[in-house]
C-alpha cells in the first residue's frame, strides 16, 4: 500500500515507524472543501495539519512515552475528490475509513471540512457495539440542510443524529433555534460553552464522560476552540474552549472509556501563519496518546 514517506508523513517519521504493515495508526488526509459558508482554505487543512508536525516532539511528558515508537503511525496519500460532488466524496471517505477499520487499524482523518465526519462516524459505528459520539465543536451542526445542501459542514449532526443519537457536544456557542429545539426533543447532552463558563455543572469534565458509552469515536472541529488558541478556521467563535480543558477532558475520556477513532476538521490555514496548524497537529497527537493510554 502507498505510504507518504519521511519528508511529508506525520511527525516526519522514518519508514520502520511509518509503514502500513507495522503501523497500528492510519491517517487519512480527506481535503474536502464543497460546502464551505464563510471563510474557505479547509481543502489545505491536512498537508498543512502534516507539515506542522514535523515540529512536534516524539515524547510527551505528560505520559512519560514516545507514543510513535509504540505504535507506529502511517500517512496515506491525500484522497482524491475531483470530479466528485459533495455526496460521492462522503461514500469514498467511508468506503476508506471502513477498509481501514476491517484492517484492525485506529483510523484519523484529518479535514476539510465537517461534512466529512458523518462518513467516519458511520463507519465506526458500523464496526463497534456500544459507541457514542464526543463533539467538540462550536457550532450544534443540527439543521437539516443548509444553503440547499443535506450535506453541508452545518449539518453534518443532523446526518449522523439519522442513526444515532448518542452524541455528546462540548462548547457549542452558536446555533439556529431550530437547532436548539432538535436538541432539547432528542435528549442530546449539549455542554454548552456559556454554561460552562459561569459553572453550571459541577464537573463538566466527569459529567460529559458519564453520558458516553464505552466505545466513544471524537469529532473534532477546531473552532470548538477558542480563537486565542486557534484562529485558522472558517467561521471563529468567541467564548470558546482553551487548551488545558479541552486535553483534560479528552484524558478523561481515554482513562474511563475507550477512544476508538477520531477526526479533526475545519482548520483553515493562513498563508503564512503556522501556530493554528502546529496547535492542531499536537491536538492530534495528544488524543492519540490518551487513545493509547
Amino acid at each position: 500500500m502507498k505510504v507518504l514517506g519521511e519528508k511529508r508523513n506525520f511527525l516526519a517519521v522514518e519508514e520502520n515507524y511509518s509503514s502500513y504493515e507495522n503501523s497500528e495508526i492510519v491517517i487519512i488526509s480527506a481535503p474536502l472543501e464543497a460546502t464551505v459558508s464563510y471563510g474557505g482554505g479547509t481543502k489545505n487543512g491536512p498537508k498543512e495539519i502534516l507539515k506542522a508536525s514535523h515540529y512536534v516532539e516524539f515524547y510527551d511528558e505528560e505520559f512519560d512515552r514516545e507514543l510513535i515508537f509504540e505504535t507506529g503511525i502511517c500517512t496515506l496519500p491525500e484522497l482524491d475528490f475531483n470530479g466528485k460532488n459533495v455526496k460521492k466524496s462522503i461514500e469514498l471517505i467511508y468506503k476508506e475509513t471502513k477498509k481501514h477499520l476491517q484492517n484492525d487499524k485506529f483510523v484519523v482523518v484529518l479535514g476539510g471540512e465537517h461534512s466529512l465526519s458523518q462518513a467516519t462516524i458511520k463507519a465506526h459505528f458500523e464496526h463497534f457495539s456500544n459507541i457514542s459520539v464526543l463533539q467538540i465543536d462550536a457550532h450544534s451542526d443540527f439543521r437539516d440542510s443548509y444553503e440547499g445542501s443535506k450535506y453541508s459542514h452545518a449539518s453534518v449532526m443532523a446526518r449522523v443524529a439519522e442513526f444515532t443519537k448518542d452524541i455528546v457536544q462540548v462548547g457549542i456557542r452558536a446555533q439556529c433555534i431550530e437547532e436548539s429545539e432538535f436538541i432539547k426533543e432528542n435528549q442530546i447532552n449539549t455542554f454548552y460553552a456559556r454554561d460552562i463558563r459561569t459553572n453550571k455543572y459541577e464537573d463538566w469534565q466527569s459529567e460529559a464522560v458519564q453520558a458516553l458509552h464505552e466505545n466513544v469515536y471524537i469529532t473534532f472541529d477546531v473552532d470548538g476552540l477558542d480563537p486565542s488558541v486557534i484562529s485558522d478556521t472558517g467561521t471563529p467563535e468567541p467564548g470558546g474552549l482553551f487548551w488545558d480543558e479541552t486535553i483534560d477532558l479528552i484524558k478523561k475520556v481515554g482513562a474511563e472509556r475507550r477512544i476508538v477513532g477520531f477526526d479533526v476538521v475545519e482548520l483553515a490555514p493562513k498563508k503564512g501563519a503556522t501556530i493554528s496548524s502546529f496547535n492542531t497537529a499536537k491536538i492530534i497527537y495528544k488524543i492519540l496518546n490518551c487513545a493509547f493510554k
